[in-house]
C-alpha cells in the first residue's frame, strides 16, 4: 500500500460488543443469582394475568446429604421443563420440596447415639424426634442452596416439607380416609423385613445385589398312605434359606410335572444317601439331584413312575420331627398338595412351605382358609430365632453388624449353619451347596432383608373402596391401571408398561414401619377383639378431626405426649377400651400424599388437584410414581398425573455404575466450581435422559465446546446488532431471497421447538437449534452476509435486511435456549437490554407469523446450497494447494446440469453466496478437469481466477477498482463511502 493510499478500516461497519469471548462462568453465575433474587423473577412471573397454570410437581429428594449427579439431573430437566412452558405462554409453577421423615434420618440420628454410646431406646420419643427434625431442616438449607446455585427456579422461599404441621396434618387426614373407606386393615403376612434396621420395608426401599446363599435339598420321609412302596421313600425339597426350615408347615408338588421312585444302588464314602433309599423326585430334576449328591448315573436307578394319584396320597414327616431334645417341636404331619407355582426347571419338583416366610406360600394357604395352622412366630425382630426354639433359639439370620472377616457373605449369622448342622445330624440331609444370586438388601443400610411374617397394616388394593362409585374403577388397582391407561400420558412409553405390570400383579400396600421418625398410623383398636372383627378399628369422624386439628397446630409429636389417647377419645369413649398404634406410616405413603397438601392446599397449586407433570427417575416406577398413585386412588380416585416423564441413571464415561470406591463418580459442585452451572445444564440438554446417561472429565470437555461454538455465534449477533434501529427494520416481503430463508427456516423451528419443549425432548430441542446456529447461521448465513454488514453502506437494503433479521434471530435465540443456558441468555440479553428490571426469564418466546414459511422458496435454496457445497469444497482444495490464500482471489466457473438450478442460480447474486469475486454459472457439461463431490450429482466447478484489482476496503477482486473518487476501492465501496 502507497504512502498516500487512505485506511478504510475505520469506514467498515464492524462487530462492536462487550460481550466476551471466554465466559467465566463459574465467577459470574452467582451475581446473576443474586439479580434474580433481588428483582424477584419467579414472582413477578406469578404476575402475569390470562395465563393457563402449568404445574410440575416435584418428587421430594431426601434431606440426609450434598447433592449427588443424579440430583442435578433431575432438577435441571425439571427447570427446563418449567422454564420452557413459562416462556410458552403459561403460568409455570414449580413448588420445591424434601421428604423429611424416615430411617436414613432415624439412622443417622441413631449413629450419633451410637458414637456417643448411648442408647436410643432410653431417649424420651418426642425428644428423639425433635432432634431427626432438626437433622433434616439443616439439610433442606444445604440443599437448597446447591440447587438454586444450578440456576433452578421456584418458590425457594416457601418450598414444602412433609415435616410441616399441615403436612403432617393432611397425611394423617389420608391415612384416615383409608380408615374410613375400609381399604386400611391390620394383618399378619410375610413382609421385607429388614433385621438390622428392624423395620418392614417396601419393594422400593429394597435393592438387588448378588449375594453368596447356602442350598440345601432336604428328606421329608413319605407317611400314612398305606402303600409301601411309597411309604418307604422320601420326597426331596430344595432351598436357599435353610433357617426357613424349622418353619416348614408343608410341601407342595406341581399337576403338570412328571415324577418318578428312583433308588440308590450304590454310594462314594462321603455322602449322605444310602445304598436302597428310595426318593421321589421330578423326571426331569433327578440327574441334576443325585449329582449334587455325589451320586452318577451309575449308582441310582428308576424304579417306577409316582403318579398325581399316588402323590394325592401322601402326608410327610418334618425332618426334625421325633429328635432328641426338640420337645414335640416338629412332630405335627406336614401337609402335602399342589400347588400352581411349582415347576420343574429347578431343585427337585418340589417345594417346601414356610407361609410366614415365602409370599406364595402364604396366599396358597390364606386361599385355602389355613393360615392359622401353618403360620410361623420364630423370627424375632432382630432376625433371631425365639429363644425356647429348640436347637436354634438365639441364632441369628443376620448380622448386625458386618463381618469383615467373611468378605464373601458379610452379613451372615449363624442360623443357616446350625440349620444344616442339625439336619445332618438327624439324616435329614441329601446335598448341600452354595449359589451366587441377585438378592433383596436394604438400600440404607445395606444389609440382606428376610421375609417374615409380622403383624402390619395395609391398604388393600382389590376391595371395594367405600360404596364403590366411581368413574375410573371399584377399588384401587382398577382406579390405578385405568389411569394409566387412559389418563396419563407417558414419556417415553416404556414407562407406561414398566408401571402398569408393577400394578396389575402387586401385593397390598403394607403401610406401616416399627420405627420413630415419621408420620405415625392414627389408628386405634379395640382390646379384646381380632383384627378380622369389623369393630376392631375406630371409625369416628369426629376423633378423626381432633387428631387433624391438633396435628396441624402441634405436629404429629402431639400423638406421642402423655394423655394423647385421653385427649382424642374421652369425649366419645372409654380410653382403655382402646389401643393406640405407635406404628410409623411408610414414607413413600409421605411422598405419595403431597398432592394433597401442595396440589390442592396451597395457594400456587392447581385447582383439582393434580399436576401436569411428575418428573422422576425410572426407579420410582417402583417408588414415588407407584405411591403416589396408590395414594391418589384409594383417596382421589385417580392418579394425581397428567404426565409422567422419566430419565435414566447416570454411568461413568465407560458405562459403570459410580461409586466412591472406583473414584468415578462426578460431583456437581466440583463441575460447577470448574466450568460452571451451564456447562452442567448443557450436558443435560445434549443427552438422552430416557435411558443412562454417562458423564466424565472427557465428555464435559466436549460439551464445553458446544458451548464455546454457540457463544460465538450470539457473540456474532450482538456485534452485528450495535446501533441497530427498529426504525430501519425491513418488513418480511420486502426482504431479498436470503433473508426470507431464514425467516422460512426459523418458522420451522419455531414448530420443532415448541413441539420439543412441549413433549419434554430437550436433546431434541438443543440439537435442532444448535446445528440452525452453527451450520446455518455462523457457516451459511452469517458467512455470506458478513460482507454485506460490513461494507454495504448502512441504509442499503442487504444492510437494513440482515439486521432485522439479525434482531428476530436474537430475540428468538434467546428465549428458546434460555430454559437450558440460564446464565447465558442472561448474559446475552443484559448485553443488549440492561437495565435494573430486565432479564431474559421475564420474556416469552416470540410467536412466528405463519406466513414465514415459503416451501418454493425453501426448495429453490435448497439446490443452491447444494451447488455451494461443491464451489466451497473445490476453493478448499485450491487453498491447501496454497493456489490461492482466500476465496475472494477466485472467480470460479461452475456447470449445472439441471436447467431449474441453473435458471435459480442466475436470479441470486452467486457470487456473494459462495464468497468469490465473480462467478460463471453455466449448463454446458463439466470438462474432464472439473472439481466434483460424489454426493452432489450434475455439478462441477472449473476454478479460475478473479480478474481485476483487489479492493482495499472490501477485499474483492475486481475490473472497476481504482476507477472511482475514493482511490483503490470498488464500486459499491465508493458509494458506501459517499
Amino acid at each position: 500500500m502507497c504512502a498516500d493510499t487512505p485506511e478504510y478500516k475505520d469506514t467498515l461497519n464492524l462487530p462492536q460488543t462487550e460481550f466476551p469471548m471466554r465466559a467465566g462462568l463459574p465467577k459470574r453465575e452467582p451475581e446473576w443469582l443474586a439479580r434474580w433474587e433481588k428483582i424477584g423473577v419467579y414472582n413477578k412471573l406469578r404476575e402475569k394475568e390470562g395465563r393457563q397454570p402449568f404445574t410440575l410437581h416435584d418428587g421430594p429428594p431426601y434431606a440426609n446429604g450434598h447433592l449427588h449427579i443424579g440430583h442435578a439431573l433431575n432438577k435441571t430437566i425439571k427447570d427446563m421443563i418449567v422454564r420452557s412452558h413459562q416462556m410458552m405462554g403459561y403460568d409455570s409453577r414449580y413448588v420445591p420440596g424434601w421428604d423429611c421423615h424416615g430411617l436414613p434420618i432415624e439412622w443417622k440420628i441413631e449413629e450419633q447415639y451410637r458414637q456417643k454410646g448411648q442408647n436410643k431406646d432410653e431417649v424420651e420419643i418426642v425428644d428423639f424426634r425433635q432432634e431427626c427434625r432438626k437433622f433434616a431442616e439443616g439439610w433442606v438449607d444445604v440443599q437448597r442452596e446447591e440447587f438454586k446455585r444450578l440456576g433452578i427456579t421456584g418458590n425457594w422461599e416457601d418450598p414444602y416439607l412433609t415435616m410441616n404441621f399441615h403436612a403432617e396434618r393432611v397425611i394423617a387426614e389420608e391415612l384416615m380416609k383409608f380408615l374410613m373407606n375400609g381399604t386400611l386393615y391390620q394383618g399378619s403376612k410375610p413382609v421385607m423385613w429388614s433385621p438390622v434396621e428392624q423395620t418392614a420395608l417396601a419393594e422400593a426401599e429394597v435393592e438387588y445385589h448378588d449375594k453368596e446363599s447356602f442350598t440345601i435339598w432336604v428328606k421329608f420321609q413319605v407317611v400314612g398312605t398305606g402303600d409301601e412302596r411309597l411309604d418307604s421313600a422320601k420326597v426331596v425339597i430344595w432351598t436357599t434359606t435353610p433357617w426357613t426350615i424349622p418353619s416348614n408347615k408343608a410341601v407342595v408338588y406341581g399337576e403338570q410335572i412328571s415324577y418318578g421312585l428312583y433308588e440308590v444302588t450304590g454310594r462314594p464314602e462321603e455322602c449322605w444317601a444310602e445304598v436302597g433309599d428310595h426318593y421321589i423326585l421330578a423326571d426331569n430334576l433327578a440327574a441334576d439331584v443325585f449329582s449334587r449328591a455325589r451320586l452318577d448315573d451309575t449308582m441310582y436307578r428308576r424304579v417306577g413312575d409316582v403318579s398325581h394319584q399316588d402323590l394325592a396320597k401322601i402326608t410327610l414327616k418334618h425332618p426334625l420331627a421325633g429328635a432328641e431334645g426338640a420337645n414335640g417341636e416338629w412332630d405335627d404331619i406336614r401337609d402335602f398338595r399342589a400347588a400352581d407355582f411349582v415347576t420343574d426347571t429347578e431343585g427337585t419338583g418340589f417345594v417346601h412351605c414356610a407361609p410366614s416366610h415365602g409370599m406364595e406360600e402364604y396366599e396358597l394357604y390364606r386361599d385355602l382358609g389355613m393360615l392359622e395352622q401353618v403360620i410361623t412366630y420364630n423370627v424375632m425382630d432382630d432376625g433371631a430365632f425365639r429363644d425356647d426354639l429348640p436347637f436354634f433359639g438365639g441364632k441369628k439370620i443376620i448380622r448386625e453388624k458386618l463381618n469383615k472377616k467373611n468378605k464373601k457373605n458379610p452379613w451372615e449369622g449363624d442360623a443357616n449353619t446350625a440349620v444344616m448342622a442339625k439336619l445332618a445330624e438327624v439324616g435329614g440331609l441329601l446335598a448341600r451347596g452354595v449359589i451366587k444370586h441377585s438378592y433383596p438388601h436394604s438400600w440404607r443400610s445395606k444389609a440382606p432383608v428376610i421375609y417374615r411374617n409380622t403383624p402390619q397394616w395395609f391398604a388393600a388394593v382389590d376391595k371395594t373402596v367405600g360404596d364403590g362409585q366411581d368413574m375410573h374403577g371399584t377399588t384401587i388397582r382398577d382406579r390405578a391401571l385405568t389411569s394409566i391407561d387412559k389418563l396419563v400420558k407417558w414419556y417415553p412409553q416404556s414407562g407406561r408398561n414398566r408401571l402398569y405390570s408393577m400394578i396389575e400383579a402387586r401385593p397390598d400396600w403394607v403401610l406401616s414401619r416399627q420405627r420413630a421418625w415419621g408420620v405415625p398410623l392414627t389408628v386405634f383398636t379395640r382390646k379384646g377383639v381380632l383384627p378380622t372383627d369389623d369393630t376392631y378399628l375406630l371409625r369416628d369422624p369426629a376423633v378423626n378431626a381432633r387428631i387433624a386439628e391438633a396435628f396441624e397446630d402441634e405436629g404429629a409429636d402431639c400423638w406421642y405426649a402423655e394423655g394423647a389417647k385421653e385427649r382424642f377419645l374421652a369425649a366419645d369413649y372409654d380410653p382403655e377400651d382402646w389401643d393406640q398404634v405407635f406404628d410409623i406410616l411408610d414414607v413413600w405413603f409421605d411422598s405419595g400424599s403431597t398432592h394433597a397438601f401442595v396440589l390442592r392446599d396451597r395457594e400456587d397449586g392447581t385447582e383439582d388437584g393434580i399436576a401436569d407433570v411428575y418428573m422422576e427417575g425410572t426407579d420410582q416406577h417402583r417408588g414415588w410414581f407407584h405411591s403416589s398413585l396408590l395414594q391418589a386412588c384409594g383417596t382421589l380416585g385417580r392418579a394425581p398425573y397428567r404426565n409422567v416423564v422419566t430419565h435414566g441413571f447416570t454411568l461413568d464415561e465407560k458405562g459403570n455404575k459410580m461409586s466412591k470406591s472406583l473414584g468415578n463418580t462426578i460431583v456437581p459442585d466440583e463441575v460447577v466450581k470448574q466450568y460452571g452451572a451451564d456447562i452442567l445444564r448443557l450436558w443435560v440438554a445434549q443427552t438422552d435422559y430416557s435411558v443412562d446417561q454417562r458423564i466424565g472429565p472427557e465428555i464435559l470437555k466436549g460439551v464445553a465446546d458446544s458451548y464455546r461454538r454457540l457463544r460465538n455465534t450470539m457473540r456474532f449477533m450482538l456485534g452485528s446488532l450495535h446501533g441497530f434501529n427498529p426504525a430501519d427494520a425491513v418488513a418480511a416481503q420486502d426482504m431479498p431471497e436470503l433473508e426470507r430463508w431464514v425467516l422460512h427456516r426459523l418458522a420451522e423451528l419455531d414448530h420443532q421447538v415448541r413441539k420439543g419443549y412441549a413433549e419434554f425432548d430437550f436433546q431434541g430441542v438443543f440439537q435442532s437449534v444448535f446445528n440452525f446456529a452453527t451450520l446455518e447461521l455462523s457457516a451459511f448465513y452469517f458467512d455470506i452476509r458478513k460482507d454485506a454488514l460490513y461494507c454495504d453502506a448502512a441504509d442499503s437494503l442487504n444492510a437494513r435486511a440482515a439486521r432485522t433479521v439479525l434482531d428476530i434471530l436474537f430475540h428468538r435465540l434467546t428465549t428458546w435456549l434460555a430454559p437450558i443456558l440460564v446464565f447465558t441468555m442472561e448474559e446475552v440479553w443484559l448485553e443488549r437490554f440492561p437495565g435494573d428490571d430486565s432479564s431474559i426469564h421475564l420474556q416469552d418466546m416470540p410467536e412466528t407469523p405463519g406466513d414465514w414459511l415459503n416451501e418454493p422458496l425453501a426448495a429453490k435454496w435448497a439446490g443452491i446450497r447444494q451447488v455451494r457445497r461443491v464451489v466451497t469444497a473445490a476453493l478448499e482444495v485450491q487453498r491447501r494447494d496454497k493456489v490461492i490464500g482466500a476465496s475472494l482471489e477466485a472467480a470460479p466457473v461452475v456447470h449445472v446440469r439441471d436447467a431449474d438450478v441453473v435458471a435459480a442460480l442466475k436470479t441470486v447474486d452467486f457470487a456473494d453466496i459462495c464468497i468469490t469475486s465473480a462467478i460463471s454459472v453455466t449448463g454446458d457439461p463439466s470438462p474432464a478437469e472439473a472439481f466434483r463431490l460424489p454426493e452432489v450429482e450434475g455439478v462441477g466447478v472449473v476454478f479460475e481466477k478473479a480478474d481485476g484489482e483487489k479492493c482495499l476496503r472490501c477485499w474483492k477482486i475486481l475490473p472497476d477498482v481504482g476507477l472511482f473518487a475514493h482511490p483503490g476501492v470498488c464500486g459499491r465501496c465508493n458509494t458506501a463511502l459517499g
